[in-house]
């Protein structure tokens, strides 16, 4: 075995080769280079494959550090920063009278959590657990990774009540399961974590509805906490959806497995159908009592199924004596040389500019007026608006539905008059779990969701999609998020039998990005996350369902 390994560190501004002694730790060598990096240092990467810095070096190879600045480093603290939560909780309360601690969804910056156990969540508490997070930060404590059976696995989050866990590794095919430790907390944790607990200084607890919000930093500001100001009206559809959920007892992807082996897929399917038709039907009587509106707008971020919503919301408009008329704003775009580029010089489609807004209000009022227009259609393919004779004339008690992602900024409807506008935000808002303290972020959902309709509708490749998406979620924080909470109504797209549907389109088109690539990061990462699920085959989702926007055979022109 040799006694040193020759590495090459990229930092800042230069690089340096090294030898060190065989077996030392990513962590001891970023200690050499930390003052090099404006962030804290977090993982590592050695020829392009992602290490904790627990890990040790045994092989020659390139190295680069990853910061909190860092999309995957970001992820890394605030995963790691949940499993201190759980420990601090832990320790408090105890764990004879803590029964479950559950993350629940993203609120802010930080995430909305529920702590059922048989303490009163109250200020003091709060108070308490905070403190004792401070106390494991400041005592700087390791965070051990070891890897044991599945059967051991199973037994560890049993014996802990963890029966989330418990039920999520009995659809496991590896044979060993990689768990951390802290102290005497034992946890599962989806994705990478950080060494120690020291890093993780930023961070504050507030009362929140029936439980708590863990508020962190964003990405933009990774050693700042920014003020908490949550979105009321988000966050009431997010719990609307978490009921739903638990009204038909699927909470995690366990769960959801659960279904599935036992036969009650088809039934799920129904039933999530009808609670959504259900919510549409509800939207359009809420429209049809606004009398004064004839415009209803649409807006929401990439691949929440705002075309399926739209000709769906419709038909319940239709089914109550209206007559409306859909319109894509998507197909007002610039030719695709005259649309904006962002900082990278790569083409911004998420921008206001990317849209011919003058043209769109001359013919939104012409309809308006009574008036004949030919309408555009954009092609995806070539980059054209295209005229091809789809021509529309509207009566004087017809009601236009139009949706894109900017609806919700009166900049892009500046000519019509605010009281003949209704506005709806759709998002796809994952209420599922992979179990109680690892959540699903909804930007996953809706990434999986655009890997497949890109694919099949535009001829990307989901490395392509991949690539794009910092790009796509930047444009929703700056054009779509701010105005969300001045829509009229919200709507959550997601369906919580989806991912299972999804599989079996997303994971060929992830297999085909190497570790050369990239995108190789969050390629293995989603893979990863699919291996959890059981695939199902799409043959009962119906073809007016929102799922049928991104896997294809809709009854609507999607």
């Amino acid at each position: 075995m040799a006694e040193n390994v020759h590495i090459h560190v990229n930092y800042p501004g230069g690089s340096k080769e090294l030898d060190v002694p065989y077996g030392t730790t990513f962590l001891s060598l970023s200690h050499q280079f930390e003052a090099f990096f404006e962030m804290p240092i977090i993982l590592a990467r050695i020829n392009g494959k992602l290490k904790e810095l627990f890990k040790k070096i045994k092989r020659s190879g390139n190295i680069e550090f990853i910061t909190l600045g860092d999309k995957i480093g970001h992820k890394v603290y605030n995963r790691t920063a949940t499993f201190l939560l759980t420990k601090a909780a832990r320790d408090v309360i105890g764990t004879d009278h803590l029964k479950k601690l559950i993350v629940q969804y993203s609120v802010g910056n930080g995430c909305y959590c529920e702590l059922i156990s048989d303490r009163k969540l109250d200020q003091e508490l709060l108070d308490a657990i905070k403190k004792r997070m401070a106390e494991l930060v400041s005592d700087d404590l390791p965070i051990v990774k070891k890897t044991v059976s599945l059967k051991t696995a199973l037994k560890i989050f049993g014996d802990a009540g963890m029966e989330d866990k418990e039920t999520l590794f009995r659809y496991r095919r590896a044979s060993a399961v990689n768990i951390y430790k802290l102290e005497d907390c034992i946890d599962y944790n989806y994705g990478y974590m950080a060494p120690s607990t020291g890093i993780l200084r930023w961070f504050d607890l507030y009362l929140y509805d029936d439980g708590f919000v863990l508020d962190l930093p964003g990405q933009e500001t990774p050693t700042k906490l920014s003020v908490f100001k949550p979105s009321v009206k988000l966050f009431n559809v997010l719990k609307q959806s978490t009921k739903w959920g638990d009204m038909m007892e699927v909470s995690t992807i366990g769960d959801l497995n659960d279904v599935i082996t036992k036969g009650g897929f088809n039934e799920l399917i129904l039933v999530q159908e009808a609670l959504q038709e259900k919510k549409i039907a509800q939207i359009a009587e809420q429209i049809i009592k606004e009398r004064g509106s004839r415009i209803v707008l649409i807006a929401g971020p990439s691949s929440s199924g705002k075309t399926t919503f739209s000709h769906r919301l419709s038909v319940q408009l239709r089914a109550h004596g209206m007559r409306p008329h859909p319109i894509q704003v998507d197909d007002y775009f610039v030719d695709r040389e005259q649309t904006p580029r962002d900082e990278n010089g790569d083409f911004n489609y998420e921008c206001l500019g990317a849209l011919d807004v003058d043209l769109f209000n001359e013919q939104i009022t012409a309809l308006l007026n009574g008036k004949e227009v030919e309408l555009p259609e954009f092609n995806f393919i070539s980059g054209r608006r295209e005229f091809k004779g789809h021509t529309k004339k509207i009566g004087k008690n017809d009601i236009l539905v139009i949706e894109g992602i900017h609806c919700l900024n009166d900049r892009l409807s500046y000519s019509l008059h605010k009281d003949s506008k209704f506005k709806i935000y759709i998002s796809a808002l994952t209420q599922l779990n992979i179990d109680e303290h690892n959540r699903i972020p909804t930007t996953d959902g809706r990434l999986i969701r655009r890997i497949v309709r890109d694919a099949a509708k535009r001829g990307n490749t989901a490395a392509s999609t991949i690539a794009r998406w910092d790009s796509v979620r930047r444009g929703e924080e700056e054009n779509i998020f701010p105005y969300q909470e001045s829509a009229d109504t919200m709507f959550n797209s997601a369906l919580i039998y989806e991912l299972p549907v999804l599989k079996q389109y997303a994971e060929p088109l992830l297999f085909n990005i190497t570790d050369q690539m990239k995108e190789y990061d969050e390629a293995k990462r989603l893979l990863k996350f699919f291996d959890y699920c059981l695939g199902v085959s799409s043959e009962n989702v119906p073809q007016n369902s929102i799922l049928r926007e991104f896997i294809g055979r809709s009854c609507f022109k999607v």
